[in-house]
This record gives C-alpha cells, sequence and structure tokens, in this order.
C-alpha cells in the first residue's frame, strides 16, 4: 500500500479513536455506557442497528458468496430485512411497553421479569457466548483484509493489530460512541460502494460483456441456490433479531417506541436490496478478476487455492489508484468496527449485568460500576482476539455464534410475550436442550436429514421441551 493511502487509513483510525477519548470523558455512570442515556433518535439508532448487523463480517462474507454463486448470495440479507421488520412490528411494542422498560441494560433481564433468576443467568450466559464469537468474526474479517491489503502483512499479525485498535476504542467509549460512530462508518462505507468500489470494479474487469463470457449464467440469476440455503439463512438469521443483545441495546437507547420502530424499518431497507446486491456484485467481479489471472502477481493464477473471503480484498487492491485506496480500505474497516464494537459491548453488558452483578452486586456504585465494566470490555476483547486466531472462515464463525444463540434464546422469548403457559422450567430446559443440541450437531459434523442446519433442529428441540413442559405442568 502506497504511502498516501497508509496515511489515510492511519489518520482514520487516528479519528475513530478520538472519539471513543472523547465519550470516555462523558460517560458519567453505566446508564450512559451501555444504554446512551436513553434519548437517541431513530436517524442514528437506525444506521447504527444496519451497521452492526451488516457490518465488516458480513460485507466480507457477502463478497465470499458473491465469489461462490454470484448474485443469489443476495437472499441472505433478504432474511435481514424480513427479520427487521417482524422485530418491529412484534418485538419493539411488547419490549417497550413493559414496566420495567427504563430500567432494563441487557436481553436476559427480560428473562429475569418473566421467569426467574437462574434462567435470566443462563440466557446471559448463553448470549454472553454467542456475542464473544462474533467479536471474533469481525476481528478475523478485519485481519482478513488488512492481510489482503498489505503486502508483507500475515494474517495473524494483521489479527493482533485489528483486535488491539477494536477492543481499545470499545473499552474507551462505551454504545454511546459506538452509536454515533457507526453513522459515520456506514456513510463512509456506502459512499465507498456506490462511488468508488462498485464502479472501479465493474470497469477493471471489462464490464458486463467481458464478465458474462468469464463467469458461468448461473452468476447472474436469483436461483443459484438449494432450498436448503434458504431456509438455513431464514432460520438463523431472522431469529436474531428477537434475541440479539445488540439490538436490545438500540431498543432501550430510543427514545420513544416510535423512534424505535422508525428505526429498524430504516436498517432494513439498507439490509436488502441496498447492501445485499452491492456485496454480492463486488464478489461477482472478484471472481471474474481471478478468473482472468488478475490476482497472479499475488500467486493466485486461478482461484483453486484461493479463499473466496479473500477475493473481493484482492481485487481493491489491485483496482484501485492512490488515495482511493486509502479511502476504500477505510471504508470497510468502517464496517468491520461497527460491528466489532457492539458485539464486543454486549458481550460485556451480558457478563456485567447478567452474571457478575448477580454474584456480587457491582451496581451500588455506578461510577466503580462504570469502571469495572470497562475492564470487562478489555478482558474480554483480549479473549475474542484469542478465538479469532483458531478460525479461519469469518462467515462460518459468525452463523455458529448466530446458531447458538438463536436456539436456546428464540423460543422461550416468543413463549415469554405470547404463550400464557409459559414459566421457569421450560425456558430452562429449553434453553438447555435447544442450544446443546446445536452445538453438539456442530461438534459432531453430523449428517443431518434433508442437509437443514443443525440450528434449525436445535430450535425444534427447543420448542418441543418448553412447549411440552409448559403444558404439562399447566394441566397437573
Amino acid at each position: 500500500m502506497h504511502w498516501i493511502d497508509l496515511s489515510i487509513f492511519v489518520i482514520y483510525m487516528i479519528a475513530m479513536l478520538s472519539i471513543g477519548i472523547y465519550f470516555l470523558k462523558r460517560n458519567s455512570d453505566a446508564d450512559d455506557y451501555y444504554v446512551g442515556g436513553r434519548n437517541m433518535g431513530s436517524f442514528h439508532i437506525g444506521l447504527s442497528v444496519v451497521a452492526t448487523d451488516v457490518g465488516g463480517g458480513f460485507s466480507i462474507g457477502l463478497g465470499g458468496l458473491g465469489f461462490i454463486m454470484g448474485i443469489s448470495g443476495s437472499w441472505m440479507l433478504f432474511t435481514g430485512l424480513i427479520g427487521a421488520w417482524l422485530s418491529a412490528v412484534f418485538l419493539i411494542p411488547k419490549v417497550s411497553r413493559m414496566p420495567e422498560f427504563k430500567s432494563l441494560y441487557t436481553f436476559p433481564q427480560i428473562f429475569g421479569v418473566f421467569y426467574d433468576r437462574k434462567v435470566a443467568l443462563i440466557a446471559g450466559v448463553i448470549s454472553a457466548i454467542g456475542y464473544i464469537g462474533f467479536t471474533s468474526s469481525q476481528i478475523l474479517a478485519g485481519a482478513k483484509l488488512a492481510s489482503a491489503s498489505f503486502i508483507d502483512l500475515n494474517l495473524n499479525t494483521a489479527l493482533i493489530i485489528m483486535g488491539i485498535i477494536v477492543v481499545v476504542y470499545t473499552f474507551l467509549g462505551g454504545i454511546r460512541a459506538v452509536i454515533y460512530t457507526d453513522t459515520v462508518q456506514w456513510s463512509i462505507l456506502i459512499i465507498g460502494l456506490i462511488f468508488i468500489g462498485i464502479p472501479l470494479g465493474y470497469n477493471a474487469v471489462g464490464g458486463y460483456s467481458a464478465i458474462s463470457k468469464t463467469l458461468p449464467s448461473d452468476f447472474f440469476s436469483l436461483s443459484n441456490l438449494d432450498w436448503q440455503d434458504f431456509i438455513n439463512w431464514f432460520v438463523t438469521i431472522v431469529p436474531i433479531w428477537f434475541v440479539g443483545m445488540t439490538l436490545y441495546q438500540r431498543i432501550f437507547a430510543c427514545r420513544t417506541e416510535q423512534e424505535a420502530k422508525k428505526a429498524w424499518f430504516i436498517a432494513g431497507l439498507f439490509e436488502y436490496p441496498a447492501m445485499a446486491f452491492m456485496g454480492v456484485l463486488l464478489g461477482l467481479f472478484a471472481r471474474a478478476a481471478a478468473e482472468n489471472g488478475m490476482f497472479g502477481y499475488l500467486g493466485y493464477s486461478n482461484t483453486v487455492a484461493l479463499d473466496p473471503e479473500m477475493g473481493l480484498p484482492m481485487l481493491l487492491r489491485t483496482i484501485l489508484p492512490v488515495g482511493l485506496m486509502g479511502l476504500m480500505m477505510s471504508a470497510y474497516f468502517s464496517a468491520i468496527m461497527s460491528t466489532a464494537d457492539s458485539c464486543l459491548m454486549a458481550a460485556s453488558g451480558n457478563v456485567m449485568t447478567d452474571i457478575l452483578d448477580k454474584f456480587f452486586n457491582m451496581s451500588n456504585n455506578q461510577k466503580s460500576h462504570l469502571r469495572y465494566s470497562q475492564v470487562l470490555t478489555l478482558l474480554l476483547g483480549s479473549l475474542s482476539l484469542l478465538l479469532a486466531s483458531s478460525m479461519q472462515n469469518v462467515l462460518e464463525l459468525m452463523l455458529y455464534s448466530y446458531a447458538f444463540m438463536v436456539s436456546g434464546l428464540f423460543i422461550p422469548l416468543i413463549g415469554a410475550f405470547y404463550w400464557k403457559y409459559s414459566n421457569s422450567n421450560s425456558a430452562l430446559w429449553a434453553m438447555i436442550l435447544g442450544g446443546g443440541t446445536t452445538i453438539a450437531l456442530i461438534a459432531l459434523d453430523a449428517d443431518l436429514p434433508l442437509q437443514l442446519d443443525a440450528n434449525i433442529y436445535g430450535i425444534a428441540i427447543s420448542a418441543v421441551a418448553y412447549f411440552g413442559i409448559g403444558f404439562f405442568q399447566k394441566i397437573n
């Protein structure tokens, strides 16, 4: 990377860290640190929601899908649109009208209201583990992007650099810094893709005529996927809009219920079609470039040994001129940071509020609570970095984290709001059996019926346990 591009990138990173320092001095208590003072509007929240949900992991992951299957990969984020709008209609009104709403910081606290202390604790553990994994996926996404952009930077070194930047920035600023910088970061990414990445990528690979001659015709079809792919994405991604800790933090941070619902509708539209097609198109361009030998100077004369998720970063590195390369790299790192910081904040909130505070009552002194929260964020960020070093596939790590949370938490959450026979015992067993089934099936690498995701079977087991135990106890 040219020194001009490197300078642009470094200046951008310094600016983001400066925002974290700015809010460090303005966070007076846990309310500021975790829910932004509960007075934020729909625009900032909406962009923050989509930045968090899509972010860099899905940006790099979508590029990988476009590289493998073409524009059909966009269906993944269509499930994000469905999830966002369903939760706006069915979840936000229920949560916002809870009498305890103004005192809530985390999603598992809702389980504490409807069930009991033990259920809330286990929900906190499940959510924290899931978000530590999700934070790791974002650090890995940033490391892949960095190692593909800098010739002499290997993946492990890139992991350490990305991990330090994400962890320190989040440790400093809290959720308010996260939300405001998400607005800036997401705007930079969208502008970068529309005006830099897509037009230059399209021209560099020779336009539609050259691309259509290079790639199979099914790369340009929306039906180039198996029905199992869509079902697996749907069942994994839609429920996360109901159990995602990062999303609850933003519901709690909104001024009103209407502001929250509006933010979710905004986020859905940015997910699909906006980001969905931009991400897979760039991946498709990268595939065309690889097939035509454009990455030969990097040691990849064909696509056989090339990681699909590395195709997009390599394309940008190959086609972008001095100056624009720095801007585009900053745009992608913006997306990565916007998700990583939110997920790290979620994990920190879960562990502090839903686990440690139940045993050590750390919330008595608000100033001390704030300091403990910051230290915990630093420790969990370090753990996420260690996890990222053991995984190599961004999308796989993200979907594993999603699946673990969804299979354990989704059914008890729906039952709490909508089923009259819900009780703590049924919720407890639903979480244990649902999450346990999914993790066991993944660990065993089981050959599952119909080639459906392990998460689907985990949710099914969770539902059987929840409704079966609940109904049995009710009639007895």
